[in-house]
């Protein structure tokens, strides 16, 4: 930092926190009135059919049901429910209602009644009759010939090398280098093919949506969502209403990990209010959540590796074939992140470092299976999981120390991040260069941390006395990240200034729960020279908030924070130029420079000690001389997206007799420049390792051949409980980013990509259990052990 902060870098307490512990309405349910009407939707039963006939007379029957919507009753308008930015990189492939269904809970029926008592029974009274179509459940089977097309309807709008007939929603080959010269000179070539699952964001409050008009005849929306503006804009076309009719309000969120970045519900109740005239309340249950919802992309991944005899690499190739499910949403994104993130820490040594060679090419296909979306990490921890297992597989055969092979071989500063120049999510690619890097230090300190060097292919600390079934083990995965989507995503933020000198922040930022609005006060309360309480947020409300692209791709600190730093300038040399004015109407004496001025506790403060009151600026501004309204506008959009870096480090017992996998300890180093707030930072950092620790030994969406899910509830589905979360470590290796005002980069989303391929390290160094699918179940621990005995 080129100065001492008071408020960048200190932990500060959440501005919603005193009301949340209160619980005070907060949440959309919170808002639902007495009068509203609620809403359930009828879901499909079976896994891909045409709807020949339904039939709601009895249901509408039923006293207390106030609508019941069919495709037969609502404009049929093709969209993608892909919360992003315009054009949507991805196929238009869906409507609100359709006459065919492409998954067991794909919709269709809207049921809006007095009771949720009344709208559950009216859904059991609709009859349906459908005409059984084959299915495809199994990705492998998605593109081969004469394999039954999932979208074959007319309206559907191709994006890029999307092909509905082969059941194609995206096709991505990037080619970076020349990969078969590169294995031509390689030493030894690694391959082996890889699993990772589909699994659930099971964020705490699920989607809920509360819609009704204004007294000006405008359409409310107020919604769990993390992507309000775009929310709107997406609906306006499927309502059939202009934007400036449509309000969407974003209360407190209960969780989102990028499940909420999508229009997933929003026009149920849309639909339903625009029927009726009357407010419409629709809540997911958590059953709804996992046969109805969205996912993490499951991938099939084949990896292959050239290396020569020194440890450097040569030429790394994957291809993945990543399932969509019934829909496209954000099919090319997510997969094309496995690549760009995955495949770019390791470009090798050498001559290979000025000109790596890398290949990615992925099919993303349809199934007939719940769709997946945007999930924390957003495609990239489905790329760590091959590529450090096998970066630990050729450490261990080549007998190469794992650490420094892999840092031999990884990304370093003022080096072209190898993807920029060949992919950017369907637009026009431009070279980024990597300025921070702290890997380095991330190992050293993780290490220590952990006890690397005492433990690593230690024979004797692996056994456990007293309990000869059981086997420590250690493991690492270094990983990268991104911070926001370059030369796209932007933020915007509005300040102004009250008569006592407190200050109004406008952001269309979305807090999910995370502290980003606590973290963009701390960032306008230290430019301004105040308390934190002195700044009163609020965000994301498309009528009186400034633009944002919402909560995703670890945008808000670094894109909406960098908005307000904006703003909050302006409005500090707003004020410094009056308080010089000032100074010098006091002290005429005086030739006060207001480019000399600071604003610190709530003052504007000369060299030679003299002040006057942020409250004296204010009220001189409003009400005595010259009179103005001081506040200003800030909008941030960065043409780069500085990668954070981390090593993660996890510790695991073994049982060698049935499999089970114990995790004692998990340690993450973590570049991410400069720490706004190292209690909300290390709060994102934990959770986020706990959400990945399920991904690695315990979460799994399974279907049977029919497409019915085998996991309905949090009983079947198990999450980490907070009693059962291993001993955790985080460590900030804090650098300065010369791209944002306070050298920050993003936290929220590397902490979901290196736990899983460190546990499955460190199962392979406990007990030599060498794991390529993910979770790792007791049952795939046994049978690879039972392998290693045959």
């Amino acid at each position: 930092m080129d100065k001492k902060t008071t408020k960048i870098g200190k932990p500060s307490k959440k501005v919603d926190a005193q009301k949340l512990v209160q619980g005070k309405p907060a949440f959309v349910a919170d808002f639902a009135g007495r009068d509203v009407l609620i809403a359930k939707v009828l879901f499909s039963t079976q896994a891909h059919a045409i709807i020949k006939n339904i039939d709601v007379s009895e249901a509408q029957k039923l006293p207390g049901v106030a609508c019941i919507l069919t495709h037969k009753d609502i404009p049929r308008v093709i969209y993608s429910s892909a919360g992003q930015s315009d054009p949507i990189p991805g196929p238009l492939d869906a409507f609100s209602l359709d006459h065919k269904v492409r998954f067991v809970g794909d919709r269709i029926a809207f049921v809006a009644a007095e009771t949720e008592e009344i709208a559950n029974q009216a859904l059991k009274l609709i009859k349906v009759d459908y005409e059984t179509l084959p299915a495809i459940i199994n990705s492998s089977d998605a593109m081969k010939e004469g394999a039954p097309i999932i979208h074959d309807e007319p309206e559907f709008v191709n994006f890029a090398d999307s092909n509905p007939s082969k059941n194609l929603a995206a096709e991505i080959r990037i080619d970076i280098g020349d990969v078969n010269q590169g294995f031509s000179e390689a030493d030894f070539i690694f391959e082996e093919d890889y699993e990772v699952p589909k699994v659930q964001q099971a964020h705490i409050e699920p989607h809920v949506v509360l819609t009704y008009w204004d007294p000006d005849d405008r359409l409310v929306i107020q919604s769990s969502t993390q992507v309000p503006f775009h929310a709107r804009r997406i609906l306006a076309p499927i309502l059939g209403l202009p934007v400036k009719r449509i309000r969407v309000i974003k209360p407190r969120i209960g969780g989102g990990f990028g499940g909420k970045q999508e229009v997933l519900i929003e026009d149920v109740a849309a639909h339903l209010t625009i029927a009726t005239g009357k407010p419409v309340l629709y809540e997911y249950s958590r059953e709804d959540e996992f046969v109805s919802s969205r996912s993490r992309h499951p991938m099939k991944i084949h990896l292959k590796t050239g290396v020569k005899k020194d440890g450097t690499i040569t030429a790394n190739e994957m291809y993945a074939l990543s399932d969509t499910g019934a829909y496209g949403c954000h099919a090319l994104t997510v997969t094309g992140n496995t690549g760009h993130k995955g495949m770019a820490l390791y470009v090798g040594d050498g001559k290979y470092r000025q000109n790596p060679n890398i290949r990615f090419y992925a099919d993303v296909v349809y199934t007939n299976t719940p769709p997946a979306g945007a999930f924390r990490g957003y495609g990239v921890p489905q790329g760590y999981w091959p590529v450090e297992r096998q970066m630990e597989r050729i450490a261990r055969e080549l007998n190469l120390d794992a650490l420094e092979f892999r840092l031999k071989n990884a990304l370093r500063e003022g080096e072209l991040h190898p993807f920029s120049t060949a992919w950017s999510e369907g637009r026009e690619p431009k070279p980024e260069y990597i300025l921070t890097v702290g890997l380095t230090e991330c190992v050293q300190q993780g290490k220590a941390a952990i006890g690397w060097d005492q433990k690593y292919n230690n024979a004797a600390w692996r056994q456990i006395e007293g309990k000869p079934h059981l086997r420590r083990g250690i493991g690492v995965a270094l990983v990268m990240q991104g911070t926001a989507i370059p030369y796209l995503d932007m933020g915007a933020a509005s300040i102004k200034m009250n008569d006592d000198g407190s200050f109004n922040l406008l952001v269309g930022a979305t807090d999910l729960g995370t502290g980003s609005d606590t973290v963009l006060a701390q960032m306008a309360a230290e430019v301004l020279g105040v308390e934190i309480d002195d700044i009163i947020v609020y965000s994301s409300d498309t009528d009186f908030t400034p633009f944002d692209v919402g909560a995703y791709a670890s945008s808000t600190t670094y894109i909406s924070g960098g908005a307000v730093i904006r703003a909050a300038d302006q409005v500090a040399d707003t004020i410094k130029k009056r308080a010089a004015l000032m100074m010098e109407e006091r002290h005429p004496e005086l030739e006060i420079d207001a480019n000399d001025l600071e604003l610190f506790d709530g003052k504007v403060i000369a060299s030679n000690g003299q002040f006057v009151t942020l409250r004296d600026v204010a009220i001189d501004s409003l009400h005595h001389q010259n009179q103005e309204q001081i506040m200003a506008v800030g909008s941030f959009m960065s043409p780069t997206s500085p990668p954070p870096f981390a090593a993660q480090f996890a510790q695991v017992v073994v049982d060698i007799e049935t499999g089970q996998v114990r995790v004692e300890k998990l340690v993450m180093a973590v570049d991410s420049g400069v720490i706004v707030n190292p209690v909300t930072a290390a709060g994102q950092v934990e959770g986020g390792m706990v959400q990945a620790l399920g991904y690695a030994v315990c979460e799994e969406m399974v279907y049977d051949e029919k497409g019915n899910a085998r996991e309905k509830d949090l009983v079947d589905y198990h999450i980490f409980r907070a009693d059962e979360v291993p001993e955790l470590e985080t460590i900030f290796v804090q650098t300065y980013e010369p791209t944002h005002p306070f050298g920050l980069k993003a936290v929220a989303e590397i902490p979901m990509n290196g736990v899983a391929p460190a546990v499955g390290n460190a199962i392979l160094d406990a007990c030599g259990a060498s794991l390529s699918i993910i979770p790792a179940t007791p049952e795939r621990v046994w049978n690879e052990l039972q392998k290693m005995k045959l």
